[in-house]
């Protein structure tokens, strides 16, 4: 199989298109043919020695997500067979020809979504809806603030909250990817420009304090998540662009009575990984066939240009997600 690996670190010229031996797949697996893989922050920082792999997962090939083809089964496969359109997400290797994964983690590919469009689906999709409905137990009718709405996460939390009847608040720090959000869903007046790291004041002006902050920022925006927060609020936070330590006012905590969760996808066992996109299939995958969902796709570049497309991303002047595609 082709594969785009990372031969050094930091800088993005080193990616390289190699060739590396594909396995065959083992009892319970699906050997998937990869038409495209979405690019993740977490690629990155893998490609800078930040995040290293988890055990089982390829160090030095990225990918955290794919779309593609069934190309074969292992024995007691029962949910899927040759020439089926899967996507789901894996720990890494996703950016090869060719990934090997557990048949209950490959989900089919919505009717009418390219394989594409598909790739730029698991990763920000399962993680928006994990963080906002398994973990902060977000309900209808409550106010949830997204942080870096114009992201692949925030883009994917915005139409997941509005289709579940939410009033939703975001922020960025570019004008441009608010006007951009009001397309999925965010209101002008629930658009909010941070300056300074300061938009507390706003979120309680606008409504009171949000229920469920979704926070891809971290240690930057600690102590005004809590500040912006309604009493018995949930904070839930998934990225640490903005630093991975910092000061949180604890009395402001307990006096809101607030839950504070970190939650992250890749590290998981496959049990639970299995669970969630199973249960992503059933409640949200139909909405992405009833048009109520779409992924929102940047770009899409040639594999070959995946140094490229990493520069991109660490530009910031993305709005939703890159794809690589073979």
């Amino acid at each position: 199989m082709r594969t785009a690996r990372a031969v050094k670190i930091a800088d993005p010229s080193t990616l390289r298109i190699e060739e590396l031996a594909v396995r065959d797949p083992g009892p319970g697996e699906i050997l998937v043919a990869v038409a495209a893989a979405g690019l993740n922050r977490a690629d990155v920082l893998q490609r800078k020695g930040l995040y290293p792999a988890p055990p089982g997962a390829p160090s030095d090939v990225p990918g955290l997500e794919y779309a593609g083809t069934v190309e074969a089964v292992g024995d007691g496969v029962l949910s899927h067979r040759a020439g089926d359109r899967v996507m789901g997400i894996v720990g890494g290797g996703a950016m090869a020809t060719h990934v090997v994964v557990h048949e209950r983690e490959a989900i089919p590919v919505p009717d009418d979504l390219t394989l594409e469009e598909a790739a730029a689906i698991p990763e920000v999709f399962f993680t928006a809806y994990d963080a906002l409905f398994v973990q902060a137990g977000l309900r209808p009718f409550e106010s949830v603030l997204i942080h870096a709405v114009g992201s692949g996460v925030g883009t994917a939390a915005l139409q997941l909250a509005r289709h579940a009847g939410c009033r939703v608040l975001g922020t960025s720090r570019t004008a441009d990817k608010l006007t951009r959000a009001g397309a999925f869903g965010l209101a002008p007046e629930e658009a909010i420009e941070v300056i300074d790291g300061r938009f507390a004041a706003r979120v309680r002006e606008r409504c009171g304090g949000a229920d469920v902050i979704l926070d891809t920022v971290g240690a930057a925006y600690a102590a005004e998540n809590l500040a912006a927060l309604r009493t018995k609020g949930r904070v839930v936070v998934v990225g640490l662009l903005g630093g991975a330590e910092g000061k949180v006012p604890l009395g402001l905590l307990l006096q809101k009575r607030a839950t504070l969760v970190g939650t992250v996808l890749r590290s998981r066992p496959l049990e639970e990984k299995a669970l969630l996109a199973q249960r992503f299939a059933r409640e949200a995958s139909p909405l992405f066939t009833a048009r109520a969902l779409r992924p929102v796709v940047d770009a899409v570049l040639p594999m070959a240009e995946i140094a490229e497309a990493h520069r991109r991303l660490e530009s910031n002047a993305t709005f939703g997600k890159i794809v690589l595609a073979w």
